[in-house]
């Protein structure tokens, strides 16, 4: 919490030295377009991100259960965690140092410079450092991923869409789903068999639900902030 309070405190700095203008820059007036779009991106990012375990379900014969340790403190705990990571991580890789890139490189390289520091940042908080294999997969997926919301941030100057879209690929990810055996999640595993799959349904189950988010996210903003303004 210090460290997400030390980040808006310069932040704010950054951008009073750079126009004498505060953190408005980023879009955080709760406007009805914003919410409205903010959370049909945090939705259908959320289900795209669930289609890997409904597959992983269907395909590999994984078995999840409600967590029977579930409750309101825990909901609230692991919602607030990943809450505080995502927005620790967007204004990082898309606060004011995205805003500032623009108005000195243009949208173009902005969006491409942020995409690559979040990328890099996703490097060394998934431990790949080193491995290359591992550091490439990691890279495409987060480099596009970082392409979609820091474009989204320069189609509308607000942090709400690029938040919303982080934050529901994570909470589902992170916590409502499994995807490490920590024990702290919505749902828990009860099964996990050992099953052999095909090349084909073991990219599917990889690409098809990050490649569906992107595609399907990048296509509702761009045709609702052509009829609303943002």
């Amino acid at each position: 919490m210090v460290q997400l309070i030390g980040l808006i405190a310069l932040s704010w700095l950054v951008i009073w030295l750079f126009e004498k203008r505060n953190l408005s820059v980023l879009g955080l007036w709760p406007t009805k377009a914003r919410l409205k779009i903010s959370m049909i991106l945090f939705v259908v990012t959320a289900v795209c991100c669930s289609t890997a375990f409904f597959m992983r379900m269907y395909f590999s014969k994984e078995q999840y259960a409600l967590n029977p340790q579930a409750n309101f403190s825990l909901i609230i705990t692991g919602t607030w965690i990943n809450f505080k990571s995502v927005l620790f991580e967007e204004l990082l890789c898309r606060g004011v140092g995205l805003y500032i890139l623009i108005k000195l490189l243009g949208k173009k390289w902005a969006v491409l410079i942020s995409a690559v520091i979040f990328a890099i940042l996703h490097w060394l908080n998934n431990g790949v450092w080193g491995n290359a294999m591992q550091m490439i997969i990691v890279f495409a997926y987060t480099f596009t991923f970082g392409l979609l919301m820091a474009w989204s941030y320069a189609k509308s100057f607000s942090l709400y869409l690029p938040f919303a879209i982080h934050f529901g690929w994570n909470l589902t990810q992170n916590f409502i789903f499994p995807e490490r055996l920590t024990g702290d999640t919505l749902f828990v595993i009860i099964q996990q068999p050992i099953v052999i799959v095909s090349y084909l349904v073991y990219f599917t189950m990889i690409l098809f639900p990050k490649i569906s988010a992107i595609l399907i996210d990048y296509l509702i903003i761009k045709l609702l902030n052509r009829s609303v303004p943002l």
